[in-house]
């Protein structure tokens, strides 16, 4: 996909010229490769979205009262970490350099690209769910902005993202002055990291320091942003720890789920009280299996885009990267749609996993469509964050990739050279 924020990061002037006595040479830029998109994290967009997606279809469609369910969405909440750790990544690697001249640029792009959306979406979900409420005219008013302040249920994401971008400023100095100490500013991170989920969980702070608010204040996910700042400075190093280490990290990302699934049942049977509220999404036990389950979904995106596997399998993981931000902004319509039908009520003939697995796949297809649709029309900035398509490219399978040279396979593996500079718009 061509996002709408798909211009190369701001390239540092050459600088005055070189003396008389010098030498003269090629510019700096001229000697900086371009920086593309790296499919395998593309590929991590959908697979991210599709817990999403499985999140909400769990909330609105499973039993709530099934034990299963709430460990299944336990775990799942890790969507949002991963959506975090993405964004900050990418978004450190092409403007790492970014200088105080570029910052109107910066906020332009991502005005478009966020904040654009955000209000479009949110208008729409209003109108949606008008006839569900008595309104007058005054508190129909006061409504709509308190969802703009708040965030319509899954957009409150990019509510974060935006605190993010208002800091991204001060934690980009951070990072740039502790070079060469990165892994001691990791470590600082996670502690506080652990202690402020900590009071969170146990309701040492006040009510509008946790729970609904807590989920929509970026200090509750600083060090998932944090991690997705180092390592796009790190990007090299870590792409290759984490490609040598598959085994351990998919052992121990099962440990880790298994441990946090028997803190959950202890919690919700009421066997542990001291360990607090099982449903809880930001709480200290997720740490490690989150972590470990961004690792995986990394794993994983590396193998789908492996010029191994076939063209047609490619060609939909890049469909489906393309038109993920218009999975995460329509999917409500699609949940609301289904429940206004009787979806609910498929639980009684079928199992609910299975209702789950169909709803996810309704969804997800769904809202591909209509974002495929919308992404070749006017409406398409303000509604995928996206720039115009043209029709010839909507089937997925005429999308094939040129021949490509030893040169640029070589690029490829230097993940360095190949990362997209937009962190949110896909």
């Amino acid at each position: 996909m061509t996002a709408v924020d798909t211009g190369d990061p701001a390239v540092p002037s050459a600088g005055t010229a070189p003396p008389a006595s010098a030498p003269a040479g090629p510019p700096d830029n001229a000697t900086k490769p371009a920086k593309r998109r790296l499919d395998h994290v593309d590929a991590m967009r959908p697979i991210k979205q599709a817990g999403v997606v499985s999140t909400h279809s769990l909330l609105f469609f499973a039993p709530g009262a099934s034990l299963a369910v709430g460990g299944a969405l336990m775990l799942l909440h890790v969507t949002r970490e991963a959506f975090l750790f993405i964004s900050a990544c990418m978004l450190m690697y092409s403007y790492g350099s970014l200088r105080r001249a570029g910052y109107g640029r910066f906020y332009r792009r991502r005005f478009v690209s966020v904040c654009l959306p955000y209000l479009c979406w949110t208008v729409i979900y209003f109108f949606v769910t008008l006839h569900t409420a008595s309104y007058t005219p005054w508190t129909g008013f006061e409504h709509f902005w308190y969802l703009v302040a708040t965030g319509y249920y899954q957009l409150y994401y990019l509510l974060v993202i935006m605190q993010f971008y208002v800091l991204f400023p001060l934690l980009l100095l951070l990072v740039r002055r502790t070079k060469g100490h990165h892994g001691a500013l990791m470590v600082a991170s996670l502690a506080v990291q652990v202690l402020i989920v900590s009071l969170m969980h146990w309701k040492v702070l006040p009510p509008d320091m946790r729970g609904f608010w807590a989920s929509r204040e970026v200090i509750s996910y600083q060090f998932y942003l944090l991690a997705g700042m180092v390592a796009a400075v790190h990007l090299d190093d870590v792409h290759n720890w984490i490609c040598r280490h598959v085994r351990l990290i998919l052992a121990g990302t099962v440990v880790a789920a298994a441990v946090a699934e028997v803190w959950f049942v202890l919690s919700a049977r009421h066997l542990a009280p001291w360990m607090g509220s099982g449903s809880d999404p930001l709480q200290p036990i997720v740490i490690p299996f989150n972590v470990g389950a961004i690792a995986c979904i990394y794993l994983v995106g590396v193998y789908l885009v492996d010029r191994r596997r076939p063209t047609t399998v490619r060609a939909m993981v890049r469909s489906g990267s393309d038109n993920s931000y218009g999975v995460y902004l329509a999917q409500m319509v699609f949940i609301l749609a289904l429940s206004w039908l009787g979806w609910r009520t498929l639980d009684h003939y079928l199992p609910w996993p299975v209702v789950s697995i169909l709803t996810v796949t309704l969804v997800f297809l769904g809202c591909v469509l209509l974002t495929s649709l919308l992404a070749r029309t006017p409406l398409t900035v303000a509604l995928t964050g996206r720039q115009r398509q043209e029709w010839r490219t909507w089937i997925p399978e005429r999308w094939r990739s040129r021949p490509t040279t030893a040169a640029e396979l070589a690029a490829e593996e230097a993940v360095s050279s190949a990362i997209d500079p937009d962190p949110v718009a896909r």
